[in-house]
């Protein structure tokens, strides 16, 4: 096992010098999780923005890192709200406050982690959106032929409800990572993780049709060598995880679903129809790439049928 990058050492610095020590630990932080802990290139990138953000309530509380007290955190909490943040986000910046701590305590720059006694991030959360199995059927079925690449829409729509992934980790796919004989897909998740994603029959036939018919002239578009990814632009370029994300909300106002659903949203009802068919929450949480369990924990929230089903099933008084 090779040795991880050594720790940027910090040194606990005088008062007055504490507006710029903030800056530098907090660049020692993202430094700290991009290099040691190995996350995604979007989760640091997340956190940076997080920080950069309580750098900001920092001058303008004007108070150092090593004298806020768990009042002054709470204000901090108040703070996001005041600027309209979603409850994700809010949940977001405690959780990167309370690693941004940790690693202060870890440096011996902070004795005890305040930011743990903030509010549970369930209190935070939303319940995610989840589309009906019908709904789900317009959606997929939205791209049409007169659109600019309709067999790669309908492929990474279907990918998208298959495979319960990412919008940034089905930008990656490559080609390489597909076997459709095999029926799987090699998804390269958070932190580089790699796990086996299955693929339905109507997945296989839109992946199918898409390679047959369309990819090919995308990749002759490519100014360079034969493109590696999955999934082209017009330019045979990678479409990137913007570009899916407008792809979704363009789909969805032709469906008419909800226009507030997101490529996430189709990864919330691969989920919530899994546990609603029976399925356990282990596999699940497998399938989603989730590394705690209590991540996947809150599907069980969103649907409410399964309960009925098995309390009308087993309960002698049903």
């Amino acid at each position: 096992m090779s040795p991880s990058k050594p720790r940027p050492k910090l040194k606990v610095v005088k008062p007055k010098l504490q507006g710029d020590a903030a800056v530098r630990w907090s660049a020692a932080f993202i430094d700290y999780v991009r290099s040691e802990c190995h996350l995604a290139d979007n989760t640091v990138q997340a956190y940076q923005r997080d920080i950069r953000r309580f750098q900001q309530w920092l001058t303008e509380s004007g108070k150092p890192i090593p004298e806020l007290g768990i009042r002054d955190l709470s204000d901090y909490v108040g703070w996001l709200h005041q600027r309209k943040l979603a409850p994700a986000s809010i949940a977001r910046h405690i959780v990167g406050l309370r690693m941004f701590f940790r690693y202060l305590q870890l440096e011996g720059i902070l004795q005890h982690n305040l930011a743990e006694l903030l509010g549970s991030q369930k209190l935070w959360e939303r319940v995610p959106e989840v589309l009906s199995p019908g709904m789900v059927q317009k959606f997929l079925e939205a791209p049409r032929p007169y659109d600019p690449f309709p067999r790669r829409d309908r492929a990474l729509l279907e990918l998208l409800y298959a495979t319960g992934c990412r919008a940034s980790e089905l930008s990656h796919l490559r080609v390489q990572d597909l076997h459709l004989t095999e029926s799987f897909c090699l998804c390269h998740g958070k932190g580089n993780k790699q796990r086996l994603t299955p693929l339905g029959r109507a997945a296989r036939v839109a992946l199918q049709d898409y390679l047959d018919h369309e990819r090919p002239l995308l990749a002759a578009a490519a100014a360079t060598t034969t493109p590696e990814w999955l999934l082209l632009s017009r330019r045979g370029r990678r479409l990137r995880r913007e570009a899916i994300w407008e792809l979704v909300k363009k789909y969805a106002v032709r469906a008419g679903v909800s226009p507030t659903i997101s490529p996430h949203t189709l990864r919330h009802s691969f989920a919530t129809h899994l546990l609603a068919g029976g399925a356990d929450l282990r596999q699940v949480q497998e399938m989603l790439g989730h590394a705690s369990i209590q991540t996947t924990q809150i599907y069980t929230h969103v649907d409410q049928s399964r309960l009925k089903k098995v309390h009308k099933q087993f309960h002698p008084r049903a």
